[in-house]
């Protein structure tokens, strides 16, 4: 879809914004959201956040704005310089774009995006939601990371695939509209 720079950037700009709203959310409320309501005593997630001063990350407390920020300045860093150009190229490596259905192809893309920034944005977030307060060990951030991995994977490519990539390419052809006519000859 995209076909320069400028419009990568863009597609990859709208791609993080979602993701990372949606990774936020599912991390506080569906894999840690029964722990933090029975560690502060409350009956509601965001309640529970606010009781303990914020989101735990970085060993401090901060904002939930601030941790989407955060994670969104990694994710797009981390989506510019490696997820895009290599899972185009590990797509291209099975599937020739000319001659393969143009769904088959950004499905395999997808795939590819999801098996590299799962893994890499997983071992970010063990750096930085490790409990540092009980010391740093090699160990524990292993079985963080892998423990991590193992609900952000599911999580990751059904959302990519069935709703997240889907509205991206709709956001994109909209505000392209013009150039992807062009390019058609319409």
């Amino acid at each position: 879809m995209p076909r320069n720079q400028y419009q990568r950037m863009i597609f990859a700009l709208i791609t993080v914004v979602i993701t990372v709203h949606c990774f936020v959310f599912y991390s506080l409320y569906v894999v840690n959201g029964n722990t933090l309501m029975e560690m502060n005593g409350t009956g509601r997630v965001l309640d529970a956040i606010n009781a303990q001063g914020g989101v735990y990350m970085f060993a401090h407390y901060l904002p939930i704005w601030a941790v989407i920020l955060i994670e969104f300045a990694f994710a797009y860093t981390l989506e510019i310089l490696m997820g895009s150009p290599a899972s185009f190229q590990l797509a291209r490596r099975v599937f020739d774009p000319r001659n393969t259905n143009p769904v088959l192809f950004e499905t395999a893309i997808i795939s590819a995006t999801v098996c590299i920034m799962c893994p890499a944005m997983s071992l970010l977030a063990t750096f930085f939601y490790y409990p540092y307060y009980d010391g740093f060990h090699v160990v524990t951030l292993l079985a963080n990371w892998g423990r991590l991995v193992c609900f952000n994977f599911p999580f990751a490519y059904f959302t990519q695939l069935f709703f997240i990539q889907p509205c991206v390419r709709r956001i994109f052809k909209t505000l392209f509209r013009k150039d992807i006519a062009a390019r058609k000859g319409w």
